[in-house]
């Protein structure tokens, strides 16, 4: 009897909550995850609060919005203590009638709290995964921590979810796509990122691995790969596998990438098959997959909103986002599948008509009209040009001599250069590794000592590994074996992201100040070139400037069809003398500087492969600018590798 007594207090006290809610405090509080995807996010909420004041008929309510501030995976221990302490500005008479939580990092850490009232606080969710996991309380090391998946619909009934839209990840779907596609698979490697969300759905994934138990797991986490790690082991994954794409934006050192960056991981083992659950590599690497419908809920989570205000059953429930078959045209070719094996309904990729099929007919003639004048042209002048034949070969060997006979001097002394500068800059480094390594091999040292001596190695074999990188990326700029793969890129973020690489993980007395003149302008380029060369000028204005102020800036010139990018700094500025020398290789103005005087070599060999150009301004006398062009639109065609 008391059980039932106990029982029916708290669902009066339920109601009571959920009844004053809905007509008594009119607030509504949207918190948000403020991660990476912030224009996501914002783009959410305008559309969300825009739509909402339509179709709010009391025209009351006022919205309250707080930003967890959260970032990447390793500052998920202090998410549940930041959730707690927002709630805790709106309780009593400030109690919100509705939470509305987007994002994957407000989600889990609202629903991992265990405070009781939070329980009946109608909350509503978008941009967040039906499979996530509960936060922990104490996790002294989150790289090697594996949570357990849940599914929220069915184990957070404790909490007063009302509605809103969540994303679910159909991994069986996908696993039995991969089987059906490729039967001999006996191994499947997960990437996933330094996310909440990439560690949510490893999570997911693992679980679901449990089904098919005659399949290896191998997950590459973002937590304990780096960029350049991740490729070593992609590069030797065993025979068999498959490779699916989870999420990649972050990785174990904390910098961000954008969605272009997969082409390198792609171009280190193309020959293994890749799918996504995620769209992850759609277009461009991954073959299909069985992914979520993403796009913007801001205005379908209002109008749940209203209806729930308004007392209307109508839309006001949880709602699942569909997914859908996606394939990639050209990879299902390229493998030899049939489209015919298709799921019904699939969305294809990379489809689109030929020009023959298009404008056959007007071909037709135009060709027919230009063999016509082609022949006659070609008869009128065909004495004309069985005369000057002879001439113009004989002047083309002359010229091909003299180019040969200036390329093999040419060769000779960049082969002495070569020699000598790269006796001098590995020489540096080695002494340093084989020099310690000794002492350490001695083993009669101290145990800070030690730390040091293995800190040294580790710096110097860093500097011989960006050695032996920046040398094979200049000869292959060099010999036009580089693939440029162009896309529509958006600058200020590019901007954004180089200035974070450099300088967010560093300590550094410099200030940096970049204003752009537009929120947002799109170009055409490769993301990871264009990205390069900010990052070296940046990084040559860092080294070469203390406790001064580091400016990006950047220009439009839609009438000249090009963006003017500058670095300007206040160091030591550069000589008159030695402007144009710096962009040849090995040259460095102080030779005691670490560095590899390739950066700008490198820089300007890619700047003039995508059509603009590099230089100093002579003009600026406060320390020194760099300044260089790049076209706003490409031509794609002129970038397309022969395969």
């Amino acid at each position: 009897m008391f059980r039932g007594f106990f029982l029916l207090m708290i669902s009066v006290l339920f109601a009571m909550t959920v009844f004053a809610n809905k007509s008594g405090n009119s607030s509504i509080l949207i918190i948000s995850s403020y991660n990476p995807e912030t224009n996501t996010i914002s783009s959410n909420i305008s559309d969300l609060m825009n739509e909402f004041s339509l179709l709010d008929k009391d025209n009351t309510r006022n919205f309250n919005i707080e930003n967890m501030n959260c970032r990447n995976f390793p500052d998920a221990v202090g998410w549940k203590d930041r959730m707690k302490g927002i709630m805790n500005k709106y309780s009593g008479d400030n109690t919100p009638a509705v939470i509305i939580l987007l994002g994957q990092e407000a989600w889990s850490s609202y629903i991992s709290q265990e405070e009781e009232r939070l329980h009946l606080i109608p909350i509503m969710c978008g941009m967040a995964s039906r499979n996530a996991f509960l936060l922990p309380d104490s996790v002294t090391n989150l790289t090697d921590w594996e949570p357990e998946s849940i599914d929220v619909l069915s184990d957070m009934k404790n909490y007063n979810i009302v509605a809103g839209y969540l994303i679910e990840y159909d991994i069986e779907k996908n696993i039995n796509l991969i089987l059906d596609i490729y039967p001999n698979t006996k191994n499947i490697a997960l990437i996933t990122d330094n996310t909440y969300g990439g560690v949510a759905l490893q999570a997911h994934v693992r679980q679901n691995m449990k089904k098919f138990p005659n399949l290896n797991f191998i997950p590459l986490d973002g937590r304990k790969y780096s960029i350049y790690t991740i490729t070593q082991v992609l590069s030797n994954l065993p025979e068999n596998s498959v490779i699916l794409l989870g999420t990649w934006r972050v990785d174990s050192n904390e910098g961000y990438f954008m969605p272009n960056s997969t082409y390198s991981l792609r171009d280190v083992n193309p020959n293994i098959p890749a799918f996504t659950l995620t769209t992850l590599g759609l277009g461009h690497w991954a073959i299909g997959g069985y992914v979520p419908e993403y796009r913007s809920k801001g205005k379908d989570m209002a109008r749940q909103l209203a209806n729930y205000f308004n007392n209307s059953d109508l839309d006001v429930q949880i709602q699942i986002i569909p997914n859908n078959y996606v394939f990639d045209i050209k990879r299902l070719e390229s493998i030899g599948y049939s489209l015919k094996k298709l799921p019904p309904h699939s969305k294809l990729y990379n489809k689109g008509e030929s020009l023959w099929e298009k404008y056959s007919s007007q071909i037709i003639m135009i060709v027919s009209a230009f063999t016509i004048i082609f022949a006659a042209l070609l008869f009128t002048l065909r004495s004309y040009f069985n005369v000057r034949k002879l001439n113009i070969e004989l002047e083309k060997s002359q010229f091909e001599l003299r180019i040969a006979k200036n390329r093999a001097e040419e060769s000779d002394r960049l082969k002495t250069s070569f020699i000598a500068n790269m006796s001098h800059e590995i020489r540096t480094p080695l002494n340093a590794i084989v020099g310690f390594s000794n002492i350490l091999a001695m083993g009669d040292c101290a145990q800070d000592e030690l730390v040091n001596y293995k800190n040294i190695i580790h710096t110097n074999s860093e500097l011989l590994l960006i050695l032996i990188n920046n040398i094979m990326d200049f000869a292959r700029l060099e010999v036009d074996s580089v693939h440029f793969q162009i896309d529509d890129c958006e600058i200020v973020s590019i901007c954004n992201s180089a200035i974070s690489t450099i300088f967010n993980n560093k300590i550094t007395s410099n200030k940096v100040i970049f204003n752009p003149p537009v929120d947002s302008f799109v170009i055409n380029t490769d993301i990871n070139r264009l990205q390069q060369v900010l990052l070296n000028l940046l990084s040559n204005a860092s080294k070469f400037t203390q406790e001064g102020t580091i400016t990006l800036l950047f220009k439009i010139e839609k009438e000249n069809n090009r963006i003017l990018f500058s670095v300007t700094d206040t160091g030591g500025g550069i000589p008159e003398n030695k402007r144009d020398v710096i962009f040849k290789r090995f040259q460095k103005l102080n030779v005691y500087e670490q560095g590899t005087g390739l950066g700008l070599p490198i820089s300007k060999l890619t700047i003039n492969k995508l059509g603009g150009d590099i230089w100093v301004d002579p003009d600026y006398k406060g320390g020194a600018r760099f300044v260089f062009s790049h076209p706003i639109h490409l031509d794609k065609k002129l970038f397309e590798n022969p395969v």
